[in-house]
C-alpha cells in the first residue's frame, strides 16, 4: 500500500470516527431533550392534579357550607319579616319587601366580591409552565 492510500484510509477512518461521535453527540442531546420534556410534562401534570385536588376539597366544603347558609338565611328572613312587621306595624307586603331588598343588596355585594376574587385566581400550573419556558428558552438560546 502506498503512502497516499494509507493516508486516505486513515482520513476516512477519522471522518467515520468523527461522524459517529457527532451522531452519538446529537442522539445524546436529543435523548436529553426528550427526557427534559417528559420531566416537564410530568411536573405540569403533577402540579395540575394537586391544584385540582385542592380545588375539589374547597368546592366540597363550600357546597356544604352554602347549603346550611341557604337554609339558615331563609329561616332568618322569615323571622326578619315578622320582626319588621311587629316593630313597625307595616303591612305584611312592606315587611317582605324591606327584608327582600336587604337580601338583594347583600347578594349583589357578595357576587361582586366573589367575582373580584375569581379574576385573581388562576388554576393553571404557573410554576411548571415558567420552568418549561426557561428550559425551551435555554435550548433555543433565546433570551426571555
Amino acid at each position: 500500500m502506498t503512502a497516499t492510500e494509507e493516508y486516505a484510509v486513515s482520513a476516512n477512518h477519522t471522518t467515520d470516527s468523527r461522524g459517529s461521535s457527532l451522531t452519538e453527540l446529537f442522539s445524546g442531546i436529543l435523548a436529553d431533550v426528550q427526557t427534559l420534556v417528559k420531566q416537564q410534562v410530568g411536573l405540569i401534570r403533577a402540579e395540575f392534579l394537586e391544584d385540582l385536588r385542592r380545588t375539589k376539597q374547597v368546592a366540597q366544603c363550600l357546597a356544604i357550607g352554602a347549603i346550611f347558609l341557604v337554609v339558615g338565611t331563609i329561616m332568618m328572613m322569615v323571622a326578619g319579616v315578622h320582626l319588621v312587621q311587629y316593630l313597625t306595624q307595616w303591612p305584611e307586603w312592606a315587611a317582605w319587601a324591606s327584608v327582600g331588598g336587604a337580601a338583594i343588596l347583600l347578594g349583589a355585594i357578595s357576587v361582586f366580591v366573589g367575582s373580584r376574587i375569581l379574576t385573581k385566581y388562576n388554576p393553571l400550573p404557573d410554576k411548571s409552565f415558567h420552568a418549561l419556558q426557561e428550559n425551551v428558552s435555554c435550548l433555543t438560546n433565546q433570551p426571555k
